[in-house]
């Protein structure tokens, strides 16, 4: 853990360690580059401590605040170009590129440093101190200094900012799905309860239609059989009457009963939708992620093929529940002009070698009698899938 918080330090804040790394060996260079036979003097040591700190404290505040330390800096480097000479001209340069990372300034004044180096030698190239060689030293460590903020000003930052963006995209788009599926789920409770809610009122409906249209009918025929039952043996031509009268009408209420049925029969397609939702909310209650998602004119779907359609489905999904470790399962059936697509896929570890046993051997049997085609797609680590076109 440890090892993890250092690296992510360094990762983090490996400009400022560099650009103080930078600074110390300025501190240093300039510190040896001293022409002084007395040694170092304690107002030295005390200007390098001071500019040290002054830049140091400007990385802990913001603003204007940064600003000020920046501009103390700047008076203790004048005072150090004045007690040691310009051995420390180098800390200049470090200032200054400092001033510009503090002020966003654009490109053009991290190459104005050139210039100042170019006025460094048309103005001392004649003194004893400085030669051709210390001017290509001084515009190599310039060059340096100039790829190096430049880097991280115009191509690190640009870089870290367009992966922010990236990273807030990404999470857009996550809660975006998230809400997605929420809101998917939100549906698909709504359409079951609706279902079912629909079906209640269909059973309600039957049961009053059937006390409505029948209970008069039946309760006449009772009172008639017990009418015939009292005459039977006074008047028996009567009482065949009677029953005969009895049986006619239980008859006619037997087609009533055919017709009601026949009239009132839940639809097959809602019915169908019913259990398929019904099914996906079972999966997830057992921590299965499954969706259903269709699309086209369910209606031109066969009875038959409905039937189909569930118990294939049925079979798929228990398939994956029992042996495919998966946590997301997509039922999806589109209509199309000729055909109807149907597939049953999940993203658990797949298999290497499909073997038929009973269950896909009873899906491509019922997939057959339709007149459809199944086949099935898997691979190791790569879920399982269920393929089946079906013609309208």
């Amino acid at each position: 853990m440890g090892s993890f918080l250092n690296e992510k330090i360094l990762k983090d804040k490996y400009f400022l360690i560099v650009r103080i790394i930078i600074m110390l060996l300025f501190c240093v260079y300039g510190l040896f580059d001293i022409k002084n036979d007395t040694g170092v003097s304690a107002e030295i040591l005390l200007l390098i401590s001071l500019f040290i700190s002054m830049i140091c404290l400007q990385e802990f505040v913001d603003g204007k605040k940064k600003l000020i330390f920046l501009v103390l800096a700047a008076g203790t480097f004048a005072a150090l170009l004045y007690f040691g000479g310009m051995s420390f001209i180098f800390l200049g340069a470090f200032l200054y590129y400092e001033i510009l990372i503090c002020l966003k300034a654009g490109k053009i004044w991290y190459y104005m440093i050139y210039v100042v180096v170019l006025l460094e030698w048309f103005f001392l190239k004649s003194s004893l101190e400085y030669s051709t060689a210390d001017i290509l030293v001084h515009f190599i460590i310039m060059t340096f200094m100039v790829v190096f903020y430049m880097q991280h000003e115009f191509v690190v930052t640009d870089y870290e900012k367009q992966m922010m963006e990236d990273t807030i995209t990404q999470q857009g788009m996550k809660r975006d799905m998230q809400s997605q599926t929420t809101a998917l789920r939100e549906q698909m409770k709504k359409n079951i309860l609706m279902s079912e809610n629909k079906i209640l009122e269909e059973r309600a409906q039957l049961s009053q239609t059937l006390h409505d249209k029948l209970g008069h009918n039946i309760n006449g025929s009772i009172y008639q059989l017990e009418a015939a039952k009292v005459i039977m043996e006074k008047d028996p031509e009567k009482a065949k009457n009677i029953l005969q009268a009895v049986i006619d009408q239980l008859r006619t209420g037997m087609d009533e009963i055919r017709a009601i049925l026949r009239k009132e029969r839940p639809d097959k397609k809602q019915m169908a939708l019913l259990q398929l939702y019904e099914l996906c909310e079972d999966c997830n209650g057992k921590g299965v992620e499954t969706e259903l998602d269709t699309e086209g004119d369910l209606s031109r779907i066969s009875s038959d093929m409905w039937e189909m359609i569930l118990d294939n489905a049925f079979e798929a999904v228990s398939n994956s529940m029992k042996y495919a470790r998966c946590d997301h399962i997509d039922i999806t059936i589109v209509v199309m002009n000729k055909m109807v697509r149907c597939s049953i896929s999940d993203n658990g570890v797949g298999c290497s070698n499909i073997v038929d046993g009973m269950g896909l051997s009873g899906m491509r049997k019922r997939v057959r009698l339709v007149g459809g085609s199944i086949d099935f797609e898997t691979g190791a680590g790569s879920g399982f899938k269920v393929n089946m076109l079906l013609p309208i």
